[in-house]
């Protein structure tokens, strides 16, 4: 069977169009909806303007605001927290398909160094006792401290506990204070309706797969098995032979003409013909968001190449700690470092560099000030301060 070609073009545009960055961010506010269509949306501790899964939620959804996620996740028990390729929240009707990924999560934690030398000193019954009498807790209602230097595996034992617990499935966090993290017993979080729902693992690991090609569209079977990381490599191939009469080979031209093999979901074409030309706005992204989050294959994609700095020792950064791509249509044209001072009620723009070639003209920087203008609503600020030449 020959392989479909997708031109670089038709790539790039259903790319945005799978991560819901095609059309304008307007209409009527879905969340849930959102965080479905995307499969999971990650969580970040890092709030420079707004935390990294408000600004993705805004990015597709620009009445969205930041009391929301937390009704979804504490009132309506309507999405859960979990480990993906990072700290998740994921739709609360996946909860079956992810029961082996708490198993995986539960061996993951006891083979690493971290918490397998900390966890047989740790009483774990005296947490889930605790939190069982007590109801949700957060680690500052526990009094233990580390004993020695800052490593991991010296932590407070609690806080090492209540993540193994968490990671493990056996605690659920229940709800947020800001961003602080109360934990409950799963079985007081987790409704009934989707913890009752047993799935084999073999099911399991076809729904992870075709779930993430579905939101991808396209990918090798190496990106299809880094979507939700809840897979191994042996069991995605399984897949892949077994679903073979329904994947469709194709060959996606990257920016520089050289075309990648991979595979798409059985309505590609389909898929193709509807995707249309990408809205004219110009998006801020956060550097977390799902869209960019491969940087190896933003790069082929998009010809963008994109490097998260806020763990590089300062003197080693080419750009800055927190900077956001800006992608005009269907290309990315520059990136822009700035901050909201809630204290000061005001966004500062610091800097902003475009890409070689592309034109700063009257109409780019008046779509990109009234950007910044909508970012400074989420970020709860009335003034923005352009400090940038």
């Amino acid at each position: 069977m020959s392989s479909l070609k997708i031109p670089n073009k038709d790539a790039r545009r259903l790319w945005l169009a799978s991560h819901g960055l095609r059309q304008a961010p307007t209409g009527k506010s879905d969340a849930l909806g959102t965080i479905e269509a995307l499969g999971f949306v990650q969580l970040d501790t890092i709030q420079v303007i707004a935390r990294a899964h408000h600004h993705i939620l805004w990015s597709r959804d620009q009445t969205y605001r930041e009391p929301v996620l937390n009704k979804l996740l504490s009132k309506d028990r309507a999405v859960f927290e979990h480990f993906t390729h990072d700290a998740s929240v994921l739709p609360m009707a996946y909860l079956p398909m992810w029961q082996r990924q708490f198993r995986r999560m539960k061996e993951k934690v006891e083979r690493s160094s971290w918490f397998g030398n900390a966890l047989p000193r740790i009483d774990l019954d005296a947490i889930l006792r605790r939190i069982t009498d007590e109801g949700p807790l957060s680690t500052k209602d526990f009094e233990t401290k580390p004993t020695g230097k800052r490593d991991m595996w010296e932590r407070p034992s609690h806080k090492v506990g209540l993540d193994y617990l968490w990671y493990s499935g056996q605690l659920a966090t229940c709800h947020r204070d800001g961003f602080i993290k109360y934990y409950d017993l799963a079985e007081r979080v987790f409704p009934d309706q989707f913890r009752a729902q047993t799935m084999a693992d073999k099911d399991q690991i076809d729904w992870l797969c075709d779930a993430a090609l579905l939101r991808l569209g396209f990918g090798t079977l190496g990106e299809i098995r880094k979507f939700w990381d809840a897979t191994a490599v042996a069991e995605v191939s399984d897949w892949a032979r077994r679903r073979a009469d329904g994947l469709v080979p194709v060959k996606i031209e990257d920016a520089t003409g050289n075309w990648t093999p991979a595979y798409a979901c059985a309505e590609i074409e389909t898929r193709l013909a509807q995707v249309g030309s990408p809205s004219s706005r110009l998006r801020i992204l956060n550097p977390f968001d799902p869209a960019i989050r491969d940087r190896l294959r933003l790069k082929r994609l998009f010809g963008f190449e994109y490097t998260v700095e806020m763990f590089v020792p300062e003197a080693k950064r080419k750009w800055g700690y927190y900077i956001y791509p800006l992608l005009d249509a269907d290309r990315f044209v520059g990136r822009l470092e700035a901050k909201a001072m809630r204290e000061k009620d005001v966004l500062n723009v610091t800097r902003i560099w475009w890409e070689p070639g592309v034109q700063v003209t009257e109409n780019r920087l008046k779509r990109l000030k009234a950007e910044v203008q909508r970012l400074a609503r989420l970020a709860g600020v009335s003034r923005v301060n352009w400090m940038a030449g």
